[in-house]
């Protein structure tokens, strides 16, 4: 008696060790379940749907976020640059955004655990409305420490980052959004 009482006691265990893992994975990295990627960028595909899956739910839950309708906005994320290095407050980025003129877009920069990086210049975000634009009407965002011309955010010192990019859909007769361009490369400039 003693044994099987052992024994369940360690299935258990295991049993809910491993539902806990696979959940925390599945709601915290990318899966072809609920997930898209498109080079560095992630997006989870049924974030501000009603019928979006129970991870995708978990995830908008655990970061607290207030996703708009996906018919409205299409949101990405980015931990990495475009060769798969981590993203870190450490080094340079350029971004150069190159999306549709008459779209809204939003890039800003997040610590690890989902807050706005905090610094001195209180400088966050940059959207298309704010954005300094090339003469080919880009804009070019560098993300550093130190302050640079032109569109800089500043991200801290010393920790991981995230960039959320956040793209306004373009609908063409009302029912289904259009295909942005692609989505801007993120290439590091150096690191300290």
């Amino acid at each position: 008696m003693r044994r099987l009482l052992l024994n369940l006691v360690l299935f258990a265990l295991i049993a809910g060790g491993l539902g806990y893992g696979t959940a925390w994975t599945m709601m915290e990295h990318d899966s072809r379940v609920s997930t898209r990627r498109f080079g560095p960028w992630l997006e989870w595909t049924s974030l501000g749907r009603t019928d979006a899956d129970p991870y995708a739910r978990a995830h908008i839950a655990r970061r607290g976020m207030l996703p708009l309708a996906s018919s409205y906005e299409t949101r990405y994320l980015a931990n990495t640059d475009s060769t798969g290095g981590a993203l870190t407050s450490s080094c340079e980025y350029a971004i150069m955004i190159d999306l549709a003129q008459n779209s809204f877009w939003s890039i800003a920069a997040y610590s690890s655990k989902g807050a706005l990086v905090p610094n001195a210049a209180e400088r966050y975000a940059f959207n298309s409305w704010t954005a300094m634009r090339e003469t080919d009407g880009k804009a070019l965002v560098t993300l550093a420490r130190d302050a640079r011309p032109g569109n800089w955010l500043p991200i801290g010192g010393g920790s991981q980052i995230n960039i959320v990019l956040t793209v306004a859909n373009a609908v063409d007769g009302g029912t289904t959004p259009a295909q942005p361009k692609p989505l801007p490369e993120i290439a590091r400039q150096g690191c300290r």
